[in-house]
């Protein structure tokens, strides 16, 4: 079932928004070469509790840590740790904040140092392509068409787009319905309309989209060690355009 939010509920998930946003811009300005994920997630956990607010991935179904940290062939779910974030390293950062009662959701991919320029085409695609979905992220479309422009422009640039995972509805929970996936056909799925909260995120690789997970049952890695950029948003459904509140 698709959760319609009211108007005080958008509010209270535009306060939960703005305290992520803030994180991943604090993250942003902290990560360089030599510093350690586990450092980056004890700063992002001081900052969102100082906010009034719940690390909304802390504890999920077991998940240890604030920040999903995945570095290079790593797509999503990385657990901080000691590891050194090294010149050249791309750095996928996924955050989640609960406040009062609601939650909100977000990515980015960082790069650190002296980049590839495949690494950083990779990082453009992967976010030009949430931004390209926007103009069907409207009363009138369906979900199918925000997971068909996805794939449509990642495919385009020469990239794979990640199938064993998918964008969600966001709220009183983290993952709600719908799920979004980030390929699929125009004119297929859930109607999209006014209230509705969604976390449209495109994860990308640099080679073939298949993926495993490693051994700790979170951290999701490409099969052919390729690597992978992840970016999101979550987004509000108006009556006009959509309203991203995690920008």
């Amino acid at each position: 079932m698709i959760y319609i939010k009211n108007d005080e509920e958008i509010s209270l998930m535009k306060k939960a928004g703005k305290i992520v946003s803030d994180t991943l811009k604090l993250v942003e300005s902290l990560i360089k070469e030599g510093v350690t994920t586990n450092y980056l997630d004890s700063k992002a956990e001081d900052y969102i509790v100082k906010s009034n607010a719940k690390p909304s991935f802390k504890g999920y179904y077991g998940f240890p840590s604030t920040l999903c940290i995945s570095v290079n062939n790593q797509v999503i779910h990385g657990i901080p740790s000691d590891l050194i974030i090294e010149d050249g390293d791309i750095v996928s950062v996924d955050c989640g904040a609960n406040i009062y009662g609601f939650h909100a959701d977000a990515a980015r991919t960082f790069a650190v140092g002296n980049v590839s320029k495949s690494a950083k085409k990779l990082i453009e695609v992967t976010r030009d392509s949430f931004f390209q979905s926007l103009k069907y992220a409207k009363e009138g479309y369906l979900i199918g068409d925000i997971s068909f422009s996805i794939q449509e422009y990642v495919e385009n640039n020469g990239y794979s787009i990640v199938r064993d995972f998918t964008g969600h509805g966001i709220g009183k929970d983290l993952h709600e319905a719908p799920e979004i996936p980030n390929f699929g056909r125009k004119g297929t799925g859930f109607y999209i309309k006014k209230g509705m909260a969604i976390a449209i995120e495109p994860m990308v690789n640099l080679g073939k989209e298949h993926v495993r997970i490693l051994d700790d049952n979170w951290t999701v890695v490409t099969m052919d060690n390729s690597l992978s950029a992840h970016y999101e948003n979550t987004v509000i459904i108006t009556d006009s355009d959509p309203e991203i509140i995690t920008l």
